[in-house]
């Protein structure tokens, strides 16, 4: 599988290297895109946009930055190369923008590449629909002092599942700051605390917080290798399929399936 590897010059970008390297049989990178361009050698030629790439790659794994999105979908699509998206932090907009080209290219987007961290989401769902209307539930995400959006998108997406098994008339608020708020917690809230320190590779807590109980459940990222190999995954996931946007939930569903 030929992959074009855009942000290859981030972390993720390099465990993205790495992690094909270890399985040469199945991956080779064969162009990489930057906006910041490294200083040390790879195997592969590297570019500043999609578009100076002249030969064609099989897929597109992107670890880039939201607000690339556009030059990125417009190659895709001109190119008919399936894309994984691995990036965090699109705006409205931008998420507008990658469902409007899914009737065009296949796509695959997941706010965190762990199959782990996916089936807490589902866990974390599958409690609210017990536990909703007895329970406080709040999210604590913690990462490395370097990255820069905060909550993290995998502490939105698990928010989001949580928020979908509420009625309409009932959907939480989400709240990222109690410090100059001083009342009691509201029963619509549903917190959500961003920590960043040191080199925390990504942590992951939902609490349910109940009368006279506490339930919790987390996932805790040892090395970005599970986040690498789980976006090789997709790629392998995505490769013959037809136009759509698919998620982390497919990938799984086909897995479980067989």
């Amino acid at each position: 599988m030929k992959i074009m590897l855009t942000g290859y010059n981030g972390r993720m970008g390099r465990a993205i290297i790495e992690a094909a390297a270890n399985k040469q049989e199945e991956f080779d990178i064969v162009a990489g895109v930057d906006i910041n361009p490294a200083a040390i050698n790879f195997n592969f030629p590297v570019f500043l946009k999609p578009s100076d790439y002249k030969d064609k790659a099989d897929i597109i794994i992107d670890f880039s930055w939201h607000d690339s999105i556009d030059s990125l979908l417009e190659y895709a699509d001109s190119s008919k190369t399936p894309v994984v998206i691995a990036t965090t932090g699109h705006t409205d907009e931008e998420m507008n923008l990658i469902k409007s080209y899914a009737d065009k290219i296949a796509m695959f987007k997941s706010a965190n590449m762990s199959l782990g961290v996916n089936l807490l989401a589902e866990l974390a769902k599958k409690a609210a629909i017990l536990l909703k209307d007895d329970f406080d539930i709040e999210i604590i995400e913690k990462h490395h002092n370097q990255k820069l959006d905060a909550p993290s998108g995998t502490a939105m997406m698990i928010a989001g599942e949580i928020s979908s098994v509420f009625a309409d008339s009932e959907k939480p608020e989400y709240i990222y700051d109690r410090h100059n708020v001083r009342r009691a917690r509201g029963e619509k809230e549903l917190g959500i605390h961003s920590v960043r320190g040191g080199t925390i590779i990504g942590e992951h807590e939902v609490i349910f917080a109940g009368v006279n109980e506490l339930i919790t459940i987390s996932h805790s990222a040892q090395s970005r290798e599970m986040f690498a190999n789980g976006a090789l995954a997709a790629a392998k996931f995505l490769i013959c399929k037809s136009p759509g946007l698919y998620t982390m939930k497919d990938l799984i569903n086909e897995i479980t399936e067989k």
